[in-house]
């Protein structure tokens, strides 16, 4: 993904709301799951680390987008913004 593409999905990305809140437990196979399943409506996910998370907002992203197939878009502080395009049709469309 090159930095012009990142910086349209982060415009983009500004006006959505977390659709996911990891917590203490940090990242588990239900969280990846669930994830998964809000890709198949959203190409863009919006996930916010909570306080009383110890690990890495970083490495979690990291983990979540190797489970998940997608990219990480941005991790600033606590918030993620994850992407993965539709495999037919695809609603965002990067221009290269």
């Amino acid at each position: 993904m090159t930095s012009k593409q990142r910086s349209y999905l982060k415009g983009l990305a500004m006006n959505l709301d977390s659709a996911f809140q990891i917590g203490k437990s940090s990242v588990t196979p239900e969280n990846v799951d669930a994830i998964s399943e809000v890709f198949n409506t959203h190409e863009l996910v919006k996930i916010t680390v909570l306080k009383n998370c110890i690990d890495d907002p970083k490495e979690i992203a990291n983990v979540i987008a190797e489970r998940t197939h997608s990219q990480v878009v941005q991790v600033i502080g606590k918030k993620i913004v994850l992407y993965k395009p539709f495999k037919d049709n695809p609603k965002i469309v990067l221009l290269k």
